[in-house]
């Protein structure tokens, strides 16, 4: 089922929170997006192979798959793209990646498929046309992806995250909306803590984050946040938060044992 985020004036931003059946735990729950303007389409972090045929039926119900412009990649992780073969064969669509990862996306796919459909966004980021408007391709790099990007909709003022902001919660928390910032940290916290590089990737994310006009941060796991005191109070969070190469000790790097051994 879809999620509207925004609707008015030709432009259109749907979640899809739920595609992935969830059993014993052993699929984590992602989050696709897709934004319509004025007839033309982006699906954003369009997910693996068990996500391709429910998210295909889903989107076909507000806008045809054969005429989307771009599949957007925030980075080459599997959940976020391994299924990037079969949209290039279900529709004419370009495939937006970091340039560290483009050589790379053609591994998802047959041979010869990726020919001329990629398109390498630079490190500094882009404007990417579609219809009336314009999405931004944001810098987010090592968070966590080394080439990594989230996408912002000036239209509608989503900031579509990437697994910054990300939760690991179920499909069903994931179709609402965070109202208890602070009880919300503790589903945030242990993902950010292992999966972020470090502070100085957050910091610098967070200064170039209050200058967007956001409304919305919505990740690729868990619920959105809305709202800008609640946005604020993220960024603030990511700002400040230790993570990654801040929290290693000479424990995290010890040679294991050989059961038995002297």
């Amino acid at each position: 089922m879809a999620i509207t985020l925004y609707e008015a004036d030709g432009h259109s931003c749907l979640m899809f929170a739920d595609l992935v059946e969830e059993e014993h735990g052993e699929v984590v729950q992602t989050n696709q997006f897709l934004v319509v303007d004025h007839g033309h389409g982006a699906l954003i972090d369009p997910g693996g192979h068990m996500t391709y045929g429910e998210l295909y039926l889903a989107i076909s119900r507000y806008f045809p798959p054969k005429q989307l412009d771009y599949v957007l990649a925030s980075h080459a992780d599997p959940d976020i793209v391994a299924s990037v073969g079969r949209w290039l064969t279900a529709s004419d669509s370009k495939v937006l990646i970091s340039r560290v990862w483009a050589r790379f996306l053609p591994h998802f796919c047959q041979a010869g498929k990726t020919a001329g459909r990629i398109v390498t966004l630079p490190d500094p980021g882009a404007a990417i046309p579609l219809g009336h408007c314009h999405l931004l391709a944001v810098p987010a790099h090592f968070l966590h992806s080394e080439g990594n990007f989230q996408f912002y909709d000036p239209v509608s003022k989503i900031l579509f995250s990437g697994d910054l902001g990300a939760a690991m919660t179920s499909a069903a928390e994931a179709g609402t909306v965070v109202t208890d910032f602070d009880a919300h940290v503790a589903a945030m916290l242990p993902f950010h803590q292992r999966y972020m590089s470090g502070n100085r990737a957050c910091r610098l994310w967070a200064g170039m984050a209050r200058g967007l006009d956001i409304e919305w941060i919505v990740p690729q796991h868990g619920p959105p946040l809305r709202g800008k005191a609640m946005v604020a109070r993220f960024i603030d969070w990511v700002g400040s938060l230790a993570c990654g190469l801040d929290l290693l000790t000479q424990e995290h790097y010890r040679v294991p044992r050989v059961p038995g051994a002297h």
